[in-house]
């Protein structure tokens, strides 16, 4: 979990994904949407990112991916993402996270 602590505590908006995760897919694009860059890890890619999907589990997100960290913290996954979008709480906390500017 170290590994993702200091991975997350470096950007405003960070995504694990994989590469062949359409979910994840989806949810990167609503940050685009917005006008967001979120910073995206494949966990498929990293040569540590089983250690990662693991720690992230742990942590409550399951399936891991996408786990999406705003200003640090886990926010979840798909089904937490889109609902704080549908209840209009997304974008502010992209705000208080200093991840999106307008």
């Amino acid at each position: 979990m170290e590994i993702a602590t200091k991975l997350v505590s470096e950007k405003p908006l960070v995504i694990f994904s994989k590469t062949t995760c359409c979910i994840s897919h989806t949810i990167t694009s609503l940050f685009y949407d917005f006008g967001v860059n979120p910073t995206i890890y494949e966990l498929d890619e990293m040569p540590s990112g089983w250690e990662i999907e693991k720690a992230i589990q742990r942590l409550g997100c399951d399936p891991a991916v996408p786990a999406v960290f705003i200003g640090g913290e886990l926010v979840g996954g798909a089904n937490e993402i889109m609902s704080l979008h549908l209840k209009r709480a997304l974008k502010p906390m992209l705000k208080r996270a200093g991840a999106m500017w307008v």
